[in-house]
């Protein structure tokens, strides 16, 4: 009889443990306001990456990238994991080139330094000409 109260003393401090522990692990719940400009800022980077995609789907563009021996899929990958300031340069200077028929060379200048500085920096080896360090 004197074994009961034990255990039960037992089993709420180890239930008093438990919470105390998992109060200080989980923390709290958090929430707050999105502003408009934060909401502004992804909407405006969506519309971005939807103009590097549509200007990298042209038959010509693809094509050249071929040429280079650079997959779409590679490109598109390389797009999608660009920051968004990087994104933002991009989406800036595909509309600065001359309209969509007249000359993808901009285009695949742009996208040939993107691809080249990724290359050096190590995170792709799409050019065979690049030194890659080995670590």
């Amino acid at each position: 009889m004197n074994q009961l109260p034990k255990r039960i003393s037992t089993g709420v401090a180890l239930m008093l443990a438990s919470f105390l522990f998992a109060g200080v692990i989980v923390p709290a719940a958090q929430a707050q306001m999105i502003g408009t400009d934060a909401l502004l800022r992804a909407q405006q980077l969506q519309q971005e990456r939807a103009a590097v995609a549509t200007a990298l789907e042209r038959g010509d563009v693809r094509d050249a990238l071929l040429k280079y021996g650079v997959e779409p899929a590679q490109v598109q990958a390389r797009v999608d994991s660009l920051s968004a300031d990087e994104v933002h340069t991009l989406a800036q200077n595909i509309e600065q080139l001359p309209s969509a028929g007249d000359d993808p060379l901009g285009l695949l200048f742009i996208i040939f330094v993107i691809l080249l500085v990724t290359d050096i920096l190590g995170l792709t080896h799409v050019f065979p000409f690049v030194n890659h360090k080995h670590r």
